[in-house]
C-alpha cells in the first residue's frame, strides 16, 4: 500500500513538473512587451507643429518638408543638435561657421545651444540657396543626369552639402564633376538620396538672413 502511494505520488509530481513547462512564465516576458496603463502611445501624426516631432527618433517621416528636414539632419548628425564633427561643423544640420556668417549667425556657442536658431538657420539657408539656384531648378527639374533624377529637394540638399557652386558644376557637366566633401560624400549622392521631397514652400530670398 505504501509502495502504491509512493508510486502514484511520483507520477503526480512528474506530471506537475512537465505541465509547468507549458504555463506562461511572467519572468520570461521582456520588459519591452509590457505597456504600463499610465503610458500613452503617440500615434497622432502628422502634425502641423514641428515641435511635436522632435522627441521621436525616426529619421524618415514621409515626403513632406518635415521628412526632408529630418532626413537631412539624420544624414548630417543623426539629428543631434549639439554635434560638432572633426572638421568643426556644427549642430543638427552641420553648418560651417563661414556659411553661418552669410545668413547672419556669428556666435557658434549660442548657435549650438539654441535649437530654434538651428532650425531657422536651416530654412534660411534653403531660401538663400533656392534663390541662387532657381534658374537651374527650373531648367533641370525632372531630368536624368548621370543616373540621377534631378528634383528641387535634391538640389537644395546637395547645395547644403557642397554649396550652390558644386551643384551647378554637376549639372552643367552632365554629372561628370561631382564634388565630394571631406568625408567622401558626393553631391550626386545627395541629389539622389533627397530627391522628391516637398520643398515648394521654401521661398527663394536673395541674401536671406536669420530673423
Amino acid at each position: 500500500m505504501i509502495k502504491k502511494s509512493i508510486y502514484y505520488t511520483s507520477i503526480l509530481l512528474i506530471v506537475a513538473f512537465i505541465s509547468s513547462g507549458f504555463k506562461p512564465n511572467n519572468a520570461l516576458i521582456s520588459d519591452w512587451f509590457r505597456i504600463d496603463g499610465n503610458e500613452s502611445l503617440i500615434y497622432n501624426f502628422p502634425s502641423l507643429k514641428n515641435n511635436d516631432y522632435y522627441a521621436i527618433n525616426v529619421p524618415f517621416k514621409g515626403k513632406f518638408f518635415i521628412g526632408f528636414k529630418e532626413a537631412v539632419a539624420f544624414k548630417e548628425s543623426q539629428g543631434k543638435y549639439n554635434k560638432v564633427n572633426t572638421l568643426g561643423y556644427l549642430g543638427k544640420y552641420q553648418f560651417g561657421m563661414e556659411t553661418l556668417k552669410t545668413i547672419g549667425v556669428n556666435d557658434s556657442l549660442y548657435f549650438l545651444s539654441n535649437h530654434k536658431l538651428q532650425e531657422k538657420a536651416f530654412v534660411t539657408l534653403l531660401s538663400k540657396n533656392k534663390y541662387d539656384l532657381k534658374e537651374y531648378i527650373e531648367r533641370y527639374n525632372g531630368k536624368i543626369i548621370n543616373g540621377v533624377k534631378i528634383t528641387e529637394s535634391g538640389i537644395l540638399a546637395a547645395a547644403h552639402l557642397g554649396g550652390p557652386g558644386s551643384v551647378i558644376k554637376f549639372l552643367e557637366t552632365n554629372g561628370q564633376r561631382a564634388k565630394k566633401d571631406s568625408y567622401g560624400t558626393s553631391v550626386r549622392t545627395y541629389l539622389r538620396d533627397f530627391a522628391g521631397y516637398e520643398t515648394k514652400g521654401i521661398i527663394p530670398v536673395k541674401n536671406a538672413k536669420v530673423k
